[in-house]
């Protein structure tokens, strides 16, 4: 009856994770073999296990990573160019502690949105706040949000947002307002957060892409020269995977 009341306190105050050891130590007749501290001990590791775990799955699913994608999975294998000590660096998330930047450049289908959501996703294991959005999609929700009041909203979850993955930088011309926006967005987050970007153009050619040279040099400033840069090259990985699984 006691044990019964305390799993109810234990629910009650929400320490699911104490609970359900709690359960499993009544459960197991060696538990009565530990000392009481021993046993208070692994009810308070499991609780902080609990709870790291949970704070994980909602810092991945506030993400909405395009890729199931983690830094295990990373292949360094195959000739893309990818520096593996680089990437290790990356991954000490360091450069979010900088308030630095990652451009992926390269063409289609070598790899850039997994290696961008790898890197977003250990982020998200060492407690930061990640978003994934493709580019072309980001401007539009922002110039809807002007329309219907929610831009102040969007524009603040952006800024808190401690690591923004920018997918798909450059597949169109940027018009006017849309390069004023990128402008007003990397401004917030200049020096105060991080920007992952991915992008099949070079970056010596984002200056012609941007458009108006003096947003362009203002954009170029607060993202390229705090950066990170990897290059990658040689064939689609999509292909390859193909072949692999004929």
């Amino acid at each position: 009856m006691l044990n019964e009341q305390t799993l109810d306190k234990l629910y009650a105050l929400k320490l699911l994770g104490m609970a359900q050891a709690f359960k499993e130590q009544l459960q197991q007749p060696t538990a009565h073999d530990l000392s009481f501290e021993e046993r208070f001990g692994l009810l308070v590791d499991r609780q902080w296990t609990f709870k790291e775990d949970c704070r994980l799955q909602r810092l991945l699913k506030d993400a909405k990573l395009k890729m199931n994608a983690c830094a295990e999975d990373i292949d360094y294998k195959n000739p893309r160019g990818i520096d593996k000590s680089v990437i290790l660096n990356l991954l000490s998330c360091e450069w979010i502690q900088k308030h630095q930047n990652v451009i992926i450049s390269g063409p289609t289908g070598v790899g850039k949105t997994f290696l961008a959501c790898a890197l977003a996703q250990k982020a998200c294991r060492e407690g930061y706040r990640a978003f994934y959005i493709r580019l072309p999609k980001l401007l539009y929700d922002l110039a809807l949000a002007k329309a219907d009041g929610s831009y102040p909203k969007i524009r603040k979850k952006l800024f808190k947002t401690q690591i923004l993955v920018l997918d798909d930088f450059g597949l169109a011309p940027l018009p006017d307002p849309d390069r004023r926006e990128l402008l007003e967005v990397m401004e917030d987050r200049h020096g105060a957060t991080s920007t992952i970007i991915t992008s099949q153009l070079p970056t010596e050619n984002w200056h012609d892409h941007i458009g108006d040279p003096t947003i362009a040099d203002a954009i170029l400033d607060r993202l390229v020269h705090n950066a990170h840069r990897i290059n990658l090259k040689g064939g689609s990985m999509r292909k390859k995977l193909k072949l692999d699984s004929a």
